[in-house]
């Protein structure tokens, strides 16, 4: 069974997306730089609305959906979308969280590495020509406690990535955590008071709500060990930059790696004039596998919905 309606792709989706769309009688529209002043003036004329994090779908814009069914996010933050406008105007709101949850974890794994081993800084300092071999003495991954903040899919993939290198998991999240899980991996609970205390690494993997933002401020910066690391791969908000720079800047923290910012691009940031500091560019999902996934994951979803299975 074929389906009529129309889509507008605001963003740059693996190719596969639209195929799947198109072979099921869809007529899509893909416009990967269209702006909102665009959007605004075409978004009334389509059924679907499709994006990723470039596009910011506003109250504004989504007053103006006025056909819409569905909208889907090609990733796992729904930030960019204002849910409570789309839920007065019965819009559908899916995203595609199984498609990042490996790459995402994978990610954080390797910060952790670069943070023990300091590979990014010995990096850098080999294209300036110092050979740092004497100070760059690392830590290793096995035997040390990683808090994970947040156990829903990317979390657990983390822990079990880390259980794989004897790591400890200690777990918080304001949900019941998967009693399975935990028993898988040796799974830790604790408050959050109590993993900030006890973890060499935190990893955050918390979606930005009011509740979440600045979750870690200087207060709760403050209990953590001066060795404890923090990654962040979630959504900037949820750290408090300037409480960070302030930690590690005085010794407060042993170091950080973020791949999301309070404000995005991240150039200028402060947190850059620091050695114990890894920057990457809201890369957790920028891999070929997650994003196929996460387009296949999306056009399935899309398609049961209209079918009426989902």
């Amino acid at each position: 069974m074929g389906f009529d309606e129309s889509v507008l792709i605001c963003d740059q989706v693996d190719p596969i997306l639209n195929k799947i769309l198109v072979d099921n009688g869809l007529k899509v529209s893909y416009e990967p730089e269209i702006t909102p002043e665009q959007i605004k003036e075409t978004i009334g004329q389509y059924e679907i609305v499709i994006v990723r994090s470039r596009t910011k779908l506003t109250k504004e814009l989504i007053e103006k959906a006025d056909k819409c069914k569905i909208i889907a996010r090609v990733g796992v933050g729904l930030d960019n979308i204002d849910q409570e406008t789309a839920k007065t105007k019965n819009i559908r709101v899916i995203n595609a969280v199984e498609g990042a949850m490996n790459a995402v974890a994978e990610l954080v794994l390797g910060l952790m590495l670069s943070l023990a081993r300091q590979t990014a800084r010995g990096d850098r300092e080999i294209r300036k020509g110092n050979w740092l071999k004497k100070e760059l003495k690392g830590t290793e991954l096995r035997g040390k406690y990683l808090g994970i903040i947040g156990l829903g899919n990317i979390g657990k993939r983390l822990g079990r990535l880390a259980r794989a290198l004897n790591m400890n998991i200690i777990g918080y999240d304001v949900v019941p955590i998967d009693e399975e899980f935990a028993k898988e991996v040796g799974l830790m609970k604790a408050d959050l008071n109590t993993l900030l205390q006890s973890s060499d690494y935190i990893s955050i993997h918390v979606p930005l709500l009011d509740s979440t933002y600045h979750l870690l401020d200087a207060q709760k910066m403050s209990i953590m060990k001066n060795t404890a690391k923090i990654i962040n791969t979630s959504r900037g908000g949820v750290v408090d930059e300037v409480a960070l720079y302030d930690a590690l800047k005085n010794g407060a923290l042993g170091g950080a790696a973020l791949d999301v910012f309070e404000k995005e691009p991240a150039t200028g940031n402060k947190l850059a004039e620091l050695d114990n500091v890894i920057l990457t560019p809201h890369i957790g999902a920028q891999t070929k596998e997650a994003q196929s996934l996460a387009a296949n994951v999306i056009a399935e979803k899309i398609i049961q919905i209209l079918r009426g299975v989902m």
